[in-house]
């Protein structure tokens, strides 16, 4: 088995994909004297969020992923984010790679609500990485990568939240059913209303209304 060595250097958004990406900075180590052809990874990424402290703004919309924060000793478990392909090129000794991560915006996925609910500071991250290497002085020997292999990073999250302000400056996603989604169209038209957001804004206000003089 080729001994490897992971280590993530840090993290940025990508202002050019087609879609919010994170790009994760990696550095593989080998032996000095082994010849790597090609890795071909596997690459998980968890949010570990029991390894930073919450405001309590933070932890009231964080209620619906860990509930009350008396229960979150036990609560508080990660969150996958995402797993990905990587192809890292033939190196000797050690490389630099970017592991590009899409980042979803849809709030019904827990690791959008996560980083949504934070102010600010860092989020923690495991990643874990398994697959194949080819290496060797001549020919291949292929062996596999555990999964015990893995690095950790402190992605600030300012760095999140430029990946989703570059396609979606100032929005969020809200997934709806269909039979929803009609009856609110439905309504829009029915009132002539201009915008979504002018929908939603009238309704939230006819609810402020009922509960006002309940």
């Amino acid at each position: 088995m080729t001994p490897l060595g992971f280590a993530c250097t840090g993290v940025r958004s990508d202002p050019y994909a087609a879609a919010p990406t994170l790009v994760f900075r990696l550095r593989i180590t080998a032996p000095a004297d082994t010849r790597v052809h090609a890795l071909a990874l596997q690459c998980q990424l968890r949010i570990e969020p029991g390894r930073r402290s919450y405001a309590e703004a933070e932890g009231g919309r964080l209620g619906d992923l860990f509930g009350e924060r008396e229960r979150w000793a036990t609560t508080l478990n990660p969150i996958q984010l995402a797993t990905v392909p990587l192809l890292v090129p033939g190196f000797t000794g050690e490389t630099e790679a970017d592991l590009a991560v899409p980042c979803s915006y849809d709030l019904e996925v827990a690791s959008a609500r996560y980083f949504r609910a934070l102010d600010g500071g860092e989020v923690p991250l495991l990643l874990l990485f398994s697959g194949t290497a080819f290496a060797g002085p001549g020919g291949f020997q292929v062996t596999p990568v555990p999964w015990d292999k893995e690095a950790r990073v402190r992605m600030p999250v300012r760095v999140w939240r430029e990946a989703i302000d570059q396609h979606f400056p100032g929005c969020a996603w809200l997934r709806l059913p269909d039979d929803v989604m009609d009856d609110l169209l439905a309504y829009r038209s029915r009132r002539a209303l201009p915008s979504w957001e002018a929908t939603v804004r009238e309704l939230l206000a006819a609810a402020a209304v009922e509960e006002a003089l309940r």
